[in-house]
């Protein structure tokens, strides 16, 4: 005979708030957060950090993300979200590389993945915890609860300065005192009334280290981001062909961008991840690009199952293992961009003809077109041949 479940201990009506906030911190902490923190749901900076997007969203710097244009009126207005919350506990997971990440844009023939992707996928370890947390604040607490993690309208980094874990940098991502530009943010809205922590205060002074780093100027001013220029966006929100002006600057990243935040002075007080699983995969550790090109669907699904690469499918990823082959000084990049030709995806066979136009000679790639051309039924690749060959349509 199974055993039923004991109930539910009812809250203690003698705790207090600073107790209940204490209970929540040395529960985040047990579950593996690396930091944690208060704010009021209807913090005074959300309402900033509202008028900021729909600046951004005016000026049509949000590219193709039409999500963040759809939900925008709900990330404006913090109470929009749910309106009964009065609390936000909002918690961080270090996820610090043990590799400086700009050494990966050294090995030219191998692809370089943003540091949050080279182990497992950050969504699944902070939305586990968090419910493990939500259970214990609704159960032990008894308050009503509900978890966000970066899927949902919520403004995470501006809550997260509110929750004193850090201040948003000149590069728009959270920045910590204690963890640099290497947290995982995750939050759970509650109807506790805890007492909010002190606020952080920016901390970026006079340096520009950041904006200057950036390798497509994606930064029209500090604490400004124009996603359209953005290679983290590009190469992984983006869905079409990487516009020209930025193909030569993704060098070999094939997933994300990490210069703005690899460059940051206050990663010098971060420490290497505890956390194993973010650690970096060896299969996605500089993985050789010739390699992931002869990648089909299901390779592609096996090899990042768990990760967050997977997120973009495999024709996403091919498009930008094209270009790093076409920056590539690898002796095989020609050979292996050839064969991509022939690839299913449109979108992989329009760039790697960009990417063989680096590496033939004006008569080669002529010589290939004339083959080639006339048997390509999709426009966007027929573009890039005449676009390279300067032949009018």
């Amino acid at each position: 005979m199974t055993a039923a479940r004991p109930p539910a201990p009812r809250p203690d009506p003698r705790q207090s708030i600073q107790e209940q906030a204490l209970a929540i911190q040395e529960q985040a902490l047990a579950l593996g957060f690396d930091a944690v923190g208060f704010a009021p749901a209807d913090a005074p900076a959300l309402i900033a950090a509202g008028e900021r997007l729909m600046e951004f969203l005016r000026l049509g710097r949000h590219g193709g993300m039409g999500w963040l244009e759809a939900k925008a009126e709900r990330r404006h207005h913090p109470n929009a979200l749910w309106p009964e919350a009065r609390s936000v506990v909002v918690v961080g997971l270090n996820y610090g590389p043990p590799a400086d990440p700009f050494a990966a844009l050294e090995h030219r023939s191998r692809g370089a993945l943003s540091a949050y992707a080279q182990g497992s996928d950050y969504h699944d370890l902070v939305k586990k915890r968090l419910r493990v947390l939500a259970r214990f604040v609704h159960e032990r607490l008894g308050a009503e609860v509900k978890i966000f993690v970066d899927t949902a309208p919520v403004a995470e980094k501006p809550l997260a300065q509110a929750a004193g874990l850090g201040w948003q940098g000149k590069h728009t991502n959270l920045v910590s005192r204690g963890f640099g530009s290497w947290l995982f943010l995750g939050s759970l809205y509650t109807t506790l009334d805890l007492a909010p922590d002190t606020p952080e205060t920016d901390h970026c002074g006079r340096c520009r280290a950041c904006l200057d780093a950036c390798p497509t100027a994606a930064f029209p001013a500090p604490y400004q981001l124009d996603a359209r220029r953005c290679l983290a966006y590009l190469s992984i929100e983006h869905a079409g062909t990487i516009p020209r002006a930025f193909r030569a600057a993704m060098g070999n990243r094939i997933y994300g961008c990490d210069d703005c935040l690899a460059v940051c002075p206050w990663n010098k007080y971060a420490s290497l991840a505890h956390e194993a699983a973010l650690w970096p995969r060896p299969e996605l550790t500089l993985p050789v690009l010739a390699d992931l090109a002869a990648l089909d669907d299901a390779a592609f699904r096996q090899v990042f199952a768990g990760t967050a690469v997977k997120r973009i499918g495999r024709d996403r990823l091919l498009r930008n293992v094209a270009i790093a082959l076409g920056n590539s000084g690898g002796p095989e990049a020609a050979d292996v961009l050839r064969r991509l030709l022939d690839d299913a995806s449109a979108l992989v066979r329009a760039m790697a003809v960009w990417g063989l136009s680096r590496h033939l000679s004006p008569s080669e790639f002529a010589l290939l077109r004339q083959a080639r051309l006339g048997s390509e039924s999709d426009r966007s690749v027929q573009a890039e041949w005449r676009e390279q060959s300067e032949i009018p349509a």
